[in-house]
């Protein structure tokens, strides 16, 4: 499945079960584009005690990251598909949380969701600065349960993401490491972002990045609450209610393929 390019190998744990396994080295080896399915992520579909369902998700190094906004988008719309029982709403634990999802659908069949991402988290003053090979960069730090390091530029094309990426995710600043997101504010309710992805690297897309770059660029009077964030896998729309503090997040899941592997 994929959100805006942002794509995983889903499991249903529920009915596989996966007793014993070693879900980290699972995903490093279902994640390789050479050897496994390929992806971005390994998600899990599990039973949960304090919501409708789990979500776990592991990055293709084996880390395990609190949250995906894309992901559980997916994960809305397969146990929506999938089920009899088709709630428009339903609750997921996750590592950041009790995540709600909204299934948006279309001749009885899921397209996306919107996401309530709870409440970001961010200093009174967010505002850091990096030194970077000697040179001094200017930051956002804003946490979605995850954390983002925002980095606004005149231009996201020109940035050598290969470099600054890894750089800025292993900082000494962020022992957990980062993710980091380039920034280019095109008007106030639209923006362009490239994304390095904590334990993943440049993906096409994601979902607490976009989220957490609509929350800097508020922050710091660049943008409105609402934006419309393009990515390279595709866009999606990100408001910050500063009424009641949570952030929403609308964009698309797509089902690419069903198979089987031995595991």
């Amino acid at each position: 499945m994929h959100g805006a390019g942002n794509d995983f190998v889903v499991i249903d744990a529920r009915k596989t079960g996966l007793a014993g396994t070693d879900h980290a080295k699972l995903a490093a080896r279902l994640c390789d584009r050479h050897f496994g399915i390929g992806a971005d992520g390994l998600l899990l579909v599990m039973d949960s005690d304090k919501a409708d369902y789990r979500m776990r998700i592991f990055n293709p190094d084996g880390s395990e990251p609190e949250m995906c906004g894309n992901g559980i988008r997916c994960f809305a719309k397969y146990v929506w598909d999938s089920s009899r029982e088709k709630k428009d709403v339903i609750s997921v634990e996750t590592l950041a949380g009790i995540i709600v999802p909204a299934v948006i659908a279309k001749n009885g069949v899921a397209v996306g969701a919107e996401v309530d991402m709870g409440e970001p988290k961010h200093a009174k003053d967010p505002r850091v600065t990096l030194k970077i090979s000697g040179k001094s960069i200017e930051a956002t730090e804003v946490s979605m349960g995850n954390p983002h390091c925002v980095i606004f530029v005149d231009d996201v094309a020109r940035v050598n993401l290969p470099d600054l990426g890894p750089a800025i995710e292993n900082h000494e600043r962020f022992p957990k490491k980062t993710n980091v997101e380039f920034v280019q504010v095109i008007k106030e309710n639209e923006i362009t972002v490239r994304v390095w992805e904590r334990g993943a690297g440049e993906t096409l897309a994601c979902g607490t990045g976009a989220c957490a770059s609509v929350v800097a660029g508020s922050l710091s009077g660049r943008t409105a609450g609402r934006v419309l964030v393009h990515l390279p896998g595709g866009d999606l729309d990100v408001e910050w209610e500063r009424e009641d503090g949570h952030v929403a997040l609308r964009g698309p899941a797509e089902l690419v393929f069903e198979g089987k592997i031995s595991i």
